[in-house]
């Protein structure tokens, strides 16, 4: 099977596999298409959360960027775990560099276990630098309420934090409803022309380690194998929901989804 698109990753690795630069490779390969990465750090965390956290030089993680593009010219680009200010503004520099259109920004900022990844300046520099850069962010609800300084309570308050992200600059905004306490979830998409709104049951299950990570992968690849930005979202989430409903239950704490569930193994490897 030869893949269907070339993807680069920027984020951060997660020793356990489930999250981050991890979850990422595997979500661009189980949807069949090519993962290249640039890390933005290293983590020693496992599903009870994060032990220890070392940044990667800025200038090394744009180098990766920069050497890695001009030799394998990426189709998409999806941007995770970026720590500080410095970090922000060398993966910027790179990818004006790169110039690749369809960039998604997931705004990492606290693990699942409550470690927080991202300092508060560089919160402040992804608002007022690289928001306006990319084509879609996809911040679940703590991470909008972050960005917007606003609660969000209810889908009337998804919908209000998404435009205001829209005022900041963004060309398209996912708020993604998942810490929602609602039977049923929903995932917002909004631009300046509609909004789609996404409903699905929510899953009762503690181990979604690395959703949000994987989504953002997955709209990364759909987009980048040439789907419209509404199709991707759908596919994505889809994904996502398969992954969850597997329920690998993997570790003593928020277990990892299962990123194989799209593929299906030919019988003879069986």
């Amino acid at each position: 099977m030869k893949p269907k698109s070339k993807v680069l990753i920027i984020a951060g690795s997660d020793s356990s596999g489930g999250a981050g630069i991890q979850a990422d490779i595997k979500t661009v390969t189980a949807l069949g298409s090519y993962a290249m990465t640039a890390v933005t750090a290293i983590t020693a965390q496992n599903t009870t959360g994060v032990r220890s956290v070392v940044p990667i030089n800025p200038k090394e993680i744009g180098n990766q960027i920069i050497f890695t593009c001009k030799d394998i010219k990426p189709d998409g680009v999806k941007i995770g775990m970026l720590h500080s200010s410095k970090v922000i503004n060398s993966v910027t520099a790179a990818l004006n560099k790169v110039k690749t259109s369809k960039i998604i920004l997931d705004p990492v900022m606290v693990a699942k276990g409550g470690a927080r990844l991202i300092n508060l300046s560089a919160i402040e520099t992804l608002k007022y630098r690289l928001i306006k850069k990319v084509y879609l962010i996809t911040p679940n609800i703590p991470e909008a309420e972050i960005l917007t300084k606003t609660k969000i309570k209810s889908l009337k308050d998804m919908i209000y934090a998404a435009n205001i992200l829209l005022k900041l600059g963004a060309k398209n905004v996912l708020v993604k409803g998942g810490h929602g306490k609602t039977k049923y979830m929903y995932d917002v998409l909004l631009n300046r022309k509609e909004i789609k709104i996404f409903k699905k049951r929510k899953i009762k299950t503690k181990n979604t380690h690395g959703t949000g990570c994987t989504l953002s992968s997955a709209i990364t690849t759909f987009l980048s194998c040439g789907k419209p930005l509404k199709k991707s979202c759908e596919l994505g989430i889809k994904y996502v929901n398969h992954a969850i409903g597997s329920n690998l239950n993997y570790g003593k704490g928020h277990g990892p989804i299962n990123h194989l569930n799209s593929i299906l193994i030919n019988k003879k490897f069986r």
